[in-house]
């Protein structure tokens, strides 16, 4: 008997079957290297408020298109999955920007220069802030507008779909690092913390998921961390951040700073609700377990939010998947 019309059926019916999964997850890694080659970058014009100075201010998104004019919260077109640490504040009615990402030239296209700086606005009778923020640019989508400084995971939305197992992620940077930490939250003066500065490249895939009440807990799948501890000048090209699965706590490699997130510093995602809530890290996964979430992050300061040196830089270009 002739089985190969069967099997040549057979195998029709399973691509067909399977497809447009495929087709989702093909097109999402093509979004992520799309726009972590950062030639792309978007322009947003707005007018702060007159009781700050009424100045205009521009804020860079990962993305193409023309400048968008006046105070609009921003939402990544269709296709484009990264975005920036940079945001349109609305806080006791008074509009304030923030600008901690940047596109820069890099021979004939462009790469992103993250900061760490300090904002001040001060109020009269309303307000006296200064608030430090570190450059990042990550997956997924900054909620605008900011309404405050309390509990800042709270206003991303962390990570995006993906279910691949990727041998890492590639890219390319230099780094300028600061040994004087402060901490600023807008709450009374900056303090000084006195240590170093770290800037840092992260890797999480979660396999997450979500109860009737909305809730969203997460086993970690996969981990890549890159600490950067030392200044470098110059470019370095093509460095591959591996991506280790399963439970690394027993490897050489394994830092304290690798483990389960926190509660306390949980990453946020919008559930089916359309609700904020933290991302509750509950285990390591299995070695062979697939993911449903992919989370990249670049930041120019390590560690909890509003701390860092001013001092520091980090320069990001090409990032791309490596499967």
């Amino acid at each position: 008997m002739n089985t190969k019309p069967l099997l040549t059926i057979a195998v029709i019916l399973t691509l067909l079957l399977y497809a447009p999964a495929l087709a989702a997850q093909s097109g999402q890694i093509q979004n992520i290297n799309r726009g972590g080659k950062l030639e792309d970058w978007r322009v947003r014009e707005i007018k702060e408020s007159g009781i700050i100075g009424g100045n205009i201010k521009y804020l860079y998104e990962i993305a193409p298109g023309d400048t968008v004019k006046g105070n609009i919260p921003y939402t990544n077109p269709d296709g484009w999955v990264w975005s920036t640490s940079n945001v349109l504040a609305v806080v006791k009615g008074v509009t304030k920007t923030s600008c901690s990402v940047f596109p820069e030239k890099r021979g004939d296209g462009y790469c992103a220069r993250l900061e760490t700086r300090l904002e001040r606005v001060k109020v009269m009778g309303l307000f006296n802030m200064e608030v430090l923020t570190s450059g990042t640019i990550f997956l997924g989508a900054m909620l605008e507008p900011i309404k405050d400084t309390k509990n800042p995971q709270a206003k991303l939305n962390a990570g995006i779909p993906f279910t691949e197992r990727p041998q890492g992620v590639q890219f390319d940077y230099k780094v300028q690092l600061g040994y004087d930490r402060i901490k600023a939250s807008g709450f009374g003066s900056p303090k000084e913390i006195g240590d170093s500065d770290y800037a840092e490249c992260v890797v999480i895939l979660q396999k997450r998921t979500e109860d009737a009440d909305g809730n969203i807990t997460a086993q970690r799948v996969g981990t890549g961390y890159l600490r950067l501890t030392e200044s470098n000048p110059e470019w370095t090209d093509g460095y591959l951040l591996e991506i280790h699965y399963g439970d690394i706590t027993g490897e050489p490699f394994y830092k304290p700073y690798m483990q389960l997130i926190p509660q306390e510093l949980s990453n946020y995602a919008v559930n089916s609700k359309g609700k904020s809530v933290p991302i509750l890290e509950t285990g390591w996964a299995g070695k062979d377990e697939k993911p449903t979430h992919l989370i990249i992050r670049f930041s120019s300061s390590y560690g909890e939010a509003y701390v860092g040196d001013l001092k520091n830089r980090l320069w990001i270009d090409n990032i791309k998947i490596v499967l």
